[in-house]
């Protein structure tokens, strides 16, 4: 028999094995839970509008993840319930522009701390329980402060929702 015949029948012989390497493509979700609400996020902190950027960060992550589908909270399987715990800004480094005579600061972080659970309606015990995840932004300021930093919030809802989202799809 010539080498290649051999590689051949072995390649065909070793195929089979390869369907069963355990991966699975598609959703991992809970099979019985095919839709999600979210209802109104809790700010516990003074930022404004923050609450408002993570729900909307929160049903776009769940429709681009594309387990479960997005509707109201009269028709949902489970609803995600949450509250924003924590939003901190610091500074990450700094520039001068007087020969090192004043700093002010060329780079901020935001950290926003997000606790949210999900449950079925009617079921005392949540389907995910109490988790806490934070999401992390840079941001410079070029032009306009507050525009800048309102990005850099929107951009910390949107790492917040991705855990979140992930640890809701993939938490079984």
């Amino acid at each position: 028999m010539s080498t290649r015949l051999k590689f051949n029948i072995l390649l065909v012989s070793l195929l089979p094995l390869l369907g069963s390497c355990g991966y699975q493509m598609g959703s991992i979700m809970h099979p019985q839970i095919k839709s999600i609400a979210v209802a109104p996020i809790i700010n516990e902190t003074l930022e404004p509008f923050v609450s408002a950027e993570l729900r909307q960060a929160l049903v776009e992550q769940f429709q681009w993840d594309g387990s479960v589908k997005v509707t109201s909270l009269k028709e949902a399987d489970c609803i995600i319930h949450g509250r924003v715990i924590e939003v901190e800004t610091t500074t990450t480094s700094t520039a001068t522009f007087d020969d090192s005579q004043t700093f002010r600061g060329a780079e901020w972080e935001i950290e926003l701390l997000f606790e949210f659970e999900v449950t079925i309606p009617g079921r005392e015990r949540p389907l995910v329980p109490a988790r806490r995840v934070e999401g992390k932004a840079k941001y410079q300021i070029w032009t306009d402060q507050q525009t800048t930093r309102r990005r850099g919030i929107q951009q910390a809802c949107r790492s917040a929702a991705e855990e979140a989202v992930n640890y809701t799809v993939e938490a079984w």
